[in-house]
């Protein structure tokens, strides 16, 4: 019965007498990267790479959270035909990202190549600008965010304050509310929530990672420099899918 008054409340919030609050549950999120973005349509070998793809890579990756803890991990297999990035495993595909709001600290999994590193921070400080454009998104009402990360890459976000951790997939957090959405309209990436389920959450479900070379997130990017020098622009689009 609960689970139906919160999702009755979000479909319909003009109807409800109170708004309920979601401190705990699962958010599934559909994570979208269009493939053909990278490549050059004036080149023939690009054309022919387009062939042996999709032009959208489609990954789901589950955000289990309670109270100020969450954990972001893969979810369920795509049912769709995915093929091969044409540079190999896509960054952040097999991402984990632990975070602790309350310490301002956040613990990531992430395999790079043949290499899997933790990396152990503080949390990435955005500097949201919030706007009056509203998206429903799983049922719930949210808002517009806009800000710049990492320098230059724009990101479009939608919160809802009707879930109360300012979370969200990856590392964006810092909302009065939780994610729902995100787009990173020119690196062509977006993650979207697909269900919201408010289920119970035992304190063992949210752990961080603890296998990976540690590492903290200027020491990943060190590393990345040196091993991607030659790549060029490709590089950096891997350096930046990774640090996302």
């Amino acid at each position: 019965m609960l689970l139906l008054l919160l999702f009755f409340t979000a479909l319909h919030p003009g109807r409800a007498q109170n708004t309920i609050f979601i401190s705990h549950g699962k958010i599934e999120y559909e994570r979208r990267v269009n493939q053909y973005s990278d490549l050059d349509d004036n080149d023939s070998w690009n054309e022919l790479q387009k062939k042996t793809m999709t032009k959208f890579k489609t990954s789901y990756f589950d955000l289990v959270f309670a109270g100020s803890k969450s954990i972001y991990k893969p979810g369920r297999e795509s049912p769709q035909n995915n093929s091969q990035w044409f540079m190999g495993e896509q960054p952040a595909q097999d991402n984990v990202v632990y975070t602790d709001l309350d310490n301002e600290k956040s613990v990531s999994q992430k395999k790079v190549f043949e290499t899997v590193f933790l990396v152990q921070d503080s949390l990435r400080q955005i500097k949201w600008k919030i706007t009056d454009e509203n998206k429903v998104i799983a049922g719930f009402s949210c808002r517009r965010a806009n800000a710049i990360i990492m320098d230059s890459i724009y990101v479009v976000a939608f919160y809802t304050d009707e879930i109360l951790a300012s979370g969200g997939p990856e590392s964006f957090t810092g909302l009065p509310g939780m994610i729902l959405g995100v787009a990173l309209p020119h690196q062509h990436i977006t993650w979207f929530a697909t269900k919201v389920e408010v289920v119970p959450v035992p304190e063992t479900a949210i752990a961080a990672p603890v296998k990976g070379k540690k590492v903290n997130n200027s020491a990943l990017i060190g590393t990345l420099q040196g091993s991607l020098k030659d790549w060029g622009k490709e590089g950096r689009r891997f350096m930046q899918g990774t640090m996302l």
